[in-house]
């Protein structure tokens, strides 16, 4: 069987303005505007033309379809995420600030964590990103197709870690989770474990938001000393 074949808007040339003030520029970032407020579902080119004041026809002009926009929209989101130069912080300070700014952007664009796996990083920002982060695998002493190890073990943590915690936030957010009554049944629930009762009623996890962020520097750090004990060996 044949697969669909590849398009993505980064392999033609922008187009121009086709009128004053109007630019692929303020596209993308009107369609950000709706992503971050209403999600994925909420985003159209219909909404995006009335947003513009400008009909959704006009708007084909710069993009084939909703896929590009994304594509576009995706791609600005990863020119938000830090990424110093290895070469001058060195590799392990260098992969800390890609995978910490990587989880502040998908939490501050819940959004994109449904487009993870789904819509290739193919833009200027992702591919920026992409090769900070293998120059950073590379100086630490990884080489070849292990650089690429490296780099994939490096976010799918950072994924794996923030992609549920986005999943929560929108539960709790639309109303679908009230963390007050469903931490009275875990409590009770537990009642049997000690261990279990004891964590769950800890004062630590009186801030959820706290014990995230602690439990992501934890790992991150565990992480990246498992990869440079692999080095060592």
């Amino acid at each position: 069987m044949t697969g669909k074949q590849f398009s993505s808007v980064w392999l033609r040339e922008p187009r121009k303005a086709t009128s004053p003030g109007r630019s692929r520029e303020e596209i993308v970032s009107a369609a950000l505007e709706l992503l971050d407020s209403e999600g994925l579902s909420g985003l159209s080119m219909r909404k995006l033309g009335a947003k513009l004041d400008a009909g959704a026809t006009s708007l084909y002009w710069y993009v084939a379809n909703k896929d590009e926009l994304l594509e576009l929209a995706y791609d600005e989101v990863f020119g938000e995420m830090i990424v110093p130069a290895p070469e001058t912080v060195g590799w392990r300070d260098a992969a800390s600030a890609v995978a910490y700014s990587m989880r502040q952007v998908i939490l501050r664009h819940p959004w994109t964590a449904d487009l993870i796996g789904r819509l290739a990083a193919l833009g200027p920002n992702a591919l920026r990103v992409t090769d900070q982060m293998r120059r950073s695998f590379s100086l630490a002493g990884f080489e070849g197709i292990e650089i690429d190890y490296a780099n994939a073990t490096l976010t799918a943590y950072v994924f794996g870690m923030t992609i549920p915690e986005v999943a929560w936030n929108n539960s709790v957010a639309q109303g679908q989770i009230d963390e007050s009554s469903l931490r009275e049944s875990v409590e009770r629930l537990v009642a049997d474990y000690p261990d279990l009762r004891e964590r769950v009623t800890a004062s630590a996890y009186q801030d959820p938001q706290a014990v995230r962020a602690m439990c992501f520097d934890f790992g991150l750090v565990s992480v990246l000393d498992g990869l440079e004990a692999r080095l060592v060996r």
